[in-house]
């Protein structure tokens, strides 16, 4: 049984991706500021108090683990490196563990340059999280760069607006500007994110994942 080091699996991400993980028979170690929130229960889910920028509390739940995942994200009052200084902190202690794999969640503001081609919505995008939020932009190119050179097989998963209406179950994969849309379902996302597990077909590249055409 693979077992994950689950970061944010209290986020609106986070849950649907535990249950489904859960369901798929992956044994799960989450780090939580606040264990209470996690509502599922199981006897391969091991839940941990702790903070993520914590490098002790990082190891505690990386430790004995086959991959991580990354669904930590900005809320009010977050530092302003809280990404880039929890991934740099996820990768040392992965590299002293021998944990090899890392999938990590982002948005779809952070650049690609090598397959995305933005067109005017994309860069309107682009231009306003550059103004109105920079500080969650700049650390989320940031991590995206210390994953690009941290010699691990990471795999960056973008996603457009995200939404908490019901699973389609269809979803498609693409890249900026290149067969992609403007929203998505978490819980698309959080199967999308299942997936990735055991298909390593985006190692070393940053996907984009968002609703099926219509």
């Amino acid at each position: 049984m693979k077992k994950i080091a689950l970061f944010g699996a209290t986020g609106q991400t986070g849950q649907p991706f535990l249950q489904k993980a859960l369901a798929a028979g992956y044994a799960v170690k989450a780090l939580v500021r606040s264990p209470e929130n996690i509502t599922q229960q199981s006897d391969h889910l091991e839940v941990f108090k702790g903070d993520v920028l914590n490098p002790i509390d990082v190891e505690k739940t990386i430790a004995d683990t086959d991959i991580v995942v990354s669904l930590i994200g900005h809320v009010k009052g977050s530092p302003e490196w809280l990404q880039a200084d929890a991934t740099r902190s996820m990768v040392a202690v992965m590299k002293k563990h021998g944990v090899e794999r890392i999938i990590s969640l982002s948005g779809g503001g952070v650049p690609y340059p090598e397959k995305d081609q933005p067109k005017f919505p994309d860069k309107a995008f682009r231009f306003i999280m550059g103004i109105f939020f920079s500080k969650v932009l700049n650390d989320a190119i940031k991590h995206a760069e210390i994953l690009k050179n941290s010699g691990l097989k990471w795999v960056v998963v973008r996603g457009p607006r995200l939404t908490n209406d019901p699973a389609t179950g269809k979803y498609r994969v693409g890249w900026v500007g290149v067969n992609s849309g403007m929203k998505l379902t978490r819980a698309d996302l959080a199967d999308f994110l299942v997936k990735q597990l055991e298909d390593e077909t985006y190692n070393q590249q940053m996907p984009m994942v968002s609703e099926a055409e219509q």
